[in-house]
């Protein structure tokens, strides 16, 4: 987690434009599932694509899928992708362009809240648009966490816990 954490500060560090999703996210409203990488949706602008290089920059950053290529330091390159999938030397990070039940990133922002790491802000899906990506994904994985996030949803007074 600690590895996960680093990467949420370098994003954080270098302004990248983000939500934080998945498993993380998950975890920071209080599912008690451990998660060993990051899952942010993003714009996939060249501004934020800059910043997306430079908040991985000296942790040996490779394609997750294709680790035979090299990694391209062109932000007009990242620019084109729908989804990047890395793996760096803190931990692997998914930065995807769509969240599956919630959309592009504009309607990510607007199904987030504010966290925040380090006395750093940073935007986080809700609880409500948690439970809709992990539905959407439709992953046997996630189903402990839609339970969970359920009940955290409903609250600590409701006798369904």
């Amino acid at each position: 987690m600690a590895a996960t954490l680093e990467l949420l500060r370098r994003l954080n560090e270098h302004q990248v434009e983000f939500v934080l999703i998945g498993g993380l996210a998950a975890n920071l409203h209080g599912v008690q599932k451990v998660t060993e990488d990051i899952d942010v949706c993003i714009p996939f602008t060249i501004e934020n694509m800059k910043k997306v290089i430079a908040a991985v920059a000296g942790t040996n950053p490779h394609y997750r899928m294709r680790p035979d290529l090299p990694f391209s330091t062109d932000a007009e390159y990242y620019a084109r992708f729908k989804n990047l999938y890395l793996v760096t030397d803190v931990g692997p990070i998914d930065f995807l362009g769509d969240v599956d039940g919630i959309g592009d990133y504009m309607q990510a922002i607007n199904d987030s809240e504010v966290a925040e790491l380090d006395g750093k802000a940073f935007r986080v899906l809700t609880i409500a648009a948690l439970i809709r990506a992990k539905r959407a994904a439709g992953r046997p994985k996630d189903l402990e966490a839609i339970r969970q996030l359920e009940a955290l949803q409903r609250g600590p007074d409701d006798e369904k816990n």
